[in-house]
């Protein structure tokens, strides 16, 4: 989840490497650091804190002259072994070696103890530096580079990538993959390394991405790459991504942007997939055969996070359309509850990043078993590999932690699986799935016009951004769309937010609410559901409860008369969609919120954008 990026050519490198860092902020902050040789010398510059912090160091040790320094690693840190700290920073240090790292080193305190009992003196509590020892004792035994990272690698358990530079050898980097992501980049007389593809987008386009279990030494002639100890080609891939589009637009925040992005990347979802006359959806990355579709018996949708959010309203879509039964499970309790997984079950992961941990070993686990499938917005992630059959959401870089554009296309991606999946085994008529698609459509101009209440939800957030406890309420499809709107308040503006179903209010949350506590229902027209909910809403009136009510009933002056609240009306598109338009309000009220609070919307404390650890 932290973020490396390295450089190897005639140019200011230190300049590549600390602007790349920017670019993968997001996925680290708590200190930051960059090792590089410089007429012949190894220095290492760390900084506590945001990005910033290493800036001013690396101007008051250096001034602001550009750099002689042609080999250069640097590193952006999210803690997972010992707190936020400069000795704890990346990269690490040991004789001739400086490394950076991402994930975790299973078995570091085991390899701690033999080092230091062969007089190996440490600095930090990571287990990053760990690395660093093995691999200064292994380029002083081994023949060459490689056979010294192979030796390293053969030591060290879990999940992990790092980059390493040698001052004996200033003309490579060396780079090892387990598990987390890395990719090199190819340029004009220069080379580059990097935990994602932004750091390095404006450089060169084009790429290769390494696969678990290769190491790689990096020269300005090639690159040199082996797979447990075996010679490999890795393909050279060339993104299509436009820098600018990582960008903020003119918006104050990457999140507010994001937000209003969704216009454009829903369609892009579904864009090329459907045909409206035929009917049908086209998703070529399902393998599934129509006998093997036939045949499945059960769908388990895993997934952590605002993901398994999707996942919750995914259930709906699924065993509406489909008729399959279909079960929601935190990938993190996945496989250590001993799941019951045959062959006629269909396991969904579902991940932004396609990095996130337990995520993968949900996927891993099912896959020994039944047939797995990603959703996934990251091509060439782990997850996406792993996975048996692949949907992109499509909804470009999400540069903000607090997932928005990547949340709906998860949405739209899971309602084209289940149309999909209605369709080939018959559950829905022709008719049916013409109407689920047309809605689908339309679904865009909708949030567009959802986005108009902007102004109204910020003079919400101003009413109500100095409380201290949320409550969110929904029923049916809506009440996942109540959890996400409760996580992303709590993520962004460090306020207490709880989620629920409206019905088990009366079970235990009521007794918290009074004159202090905003309520915020999310109701769509359904009904079978609004008459159980406006009751629900009385209960809170009637214990002076302050409520924000969030529909898509343009009527709503009749329906909710009497009651006193604030209300955020957006369009209605159905009932099945509703839920993905009525998420956008709530993605405003938590940004203004957090806005007002002065809190840092694009980079929340103590969270990271793609969590690579358990």
């Amino acid at each position: 989840m932290c973020g490396i990026v390295g450089y190897l050519g005639s140019g200011d490198g230190l300049e590549v490497v600390v602007s790349g860092l920017e670019k993968l902020e997001y996925r680290g902050y708590d200190s930051a650091g960059v090792a590089l040789i410089e007429r012949g010398q190894l220095q290492v510059i760390r900084a506590v804190g945001k990005l910033a912090a290493l800036k001013r160091e690396l101007v008051q040790q250096r001034g602001t002259a550009a750099s002689e320094a042609h080999c250069v690693i640097g590193h952006t840190r999210w803690a997972t072994h010992g707190k936020p700290s400069e000795n704890n920073a990346h990269p690490h240090t040991a004789g001739r070696v400086s490394l950076v790292h991402n994930g975790i080193i299973e078995n570091y305190l085991a390899l701690r103890k033999q080092l230091e009992s062969a007089g190996d003196v440490f600095h930090s509590e990571t287990d990053t530096e760990i690395a660093a020892h093995l691999l200064n004792h292994a380029l002083a035994q081994a023949a060459t580079p490689l056979a010294a990272l192979a030796l390293v690698c053969e030591q060290i358990r879990g999940s992990y990538s790092f980059l390493a530079i040698d001052s004996q050898r200033p003309d490579r980097l060396l780079v090892a993959k387990s598990a987390t992501p890395l990719i090199l980049g190819i340029g004009e007389g220069e080379m580059f390394v990097a935990s994602d593809i932004p750091a390095i987008l404006a450089h060169t386009r084009r790429i290769i991405v390494l696969e678990d279990g290769d190491i790689a030494e990096v020269r300005l002639d090639g690159v040199t790459i082996l797979h447990h100890g075996q010679p490999v080609e890795r393909p050279i891939e060339t993104i299509a991504w436009d820098p600018v589009t990582a960008q903020k637009g003119g918006f104050k925040h990457y999140m507010l942007k994001e937000i209003h992005d969704q216009v454009q990347v829903l369609a892009d979802a579904f864009r090329g997939r459907i045909e409206l006359e035929s009917p049908q959806v086209i998703l070529p990355g399902i393998t599934l055969s129509d006998s093997e579709l036939k045949a499945v018996k059960r769908i388990v949708l895993v997934a952590c996070g605002t993901a398994w959010h999707s996942c919750l309203l995914g259930k709906f879509y699924i065993e509406e359309l489909t008729r399959i039964p279909c079960e929601v499970d935190y990938a993190s309790e996945f496989r250590y509850r001993s799941p019951v997984l045959e062959k006629d079950t269909l396991v969904i992961a579902v991940s932004q990043s396609g990095e996130t941990a337990d995520t993968l070993a949900a996927l891993e686990y099912a896959g020994k078993t039944c047939h797995t499938m990603a959703v996934c917005n990251v091509l060439g992630s782990s997850l996406v590999r792993k996975a048996k059959s692949v949907v992109f959401t499509q909804a470009g870089p999400e540069i903000s932690v607090a997932s928005t554009k990547a949340f709906t296309t998860q949405l739209v991606c899971l309602y084209l699986v289940a149309t999909s999946f209605g369709m080939r085994r018959g559950t829905l008529a022709v008719e049916q799935v013409k109407s689920v698609l047309d809605n689908l459509t339309h679904l865009p101009s909708a949030v567009a016009q959802a986005l108009h209440a902007e102004h109204e939800v910020e003079l919400v957030a101003k009413k109500y951004f100095k409380a201290r406890d949320f409550l969110f309420l929904g029923r049916g499809s809506c009440y996942p769309i109540a959890l996400e709107g409760a996580l992303k308040l709590k993520e962004i503006s460090y306020i207490h937010a709880e989620g629920y179903p409206a019905g088990e209010m009366k079970h235990g949350p009521i007794a918290l609410i009074d004159e202090r506590m905003p309520i915020v229902a999310v109701v769509q027209r359904d009904p079978l559901l609004v008459e159980k909910m406006i009751s629900n809403l009385k209960e809170v009136e009637a214990r002076d409860g302050k409520l924000i009510i969030i529909t898509d009933m343009e009527e709503h002056a009749e329906i909710f008369a009497g009651l006193k609240a604030d209300i955020i009306t957006v369009p209605s598109l159905g009932r099945l969609l509703a839920p993905i338009i009525l998420t956008v309000p709530l993605q405003l009220l938590a940004y203004y919120v957090a806005v007002l609070n002065g809190t840092d919307v694009d980079l929340p404390r103590n969270l990271a954008k793609s969590v690579t650890v358990e």
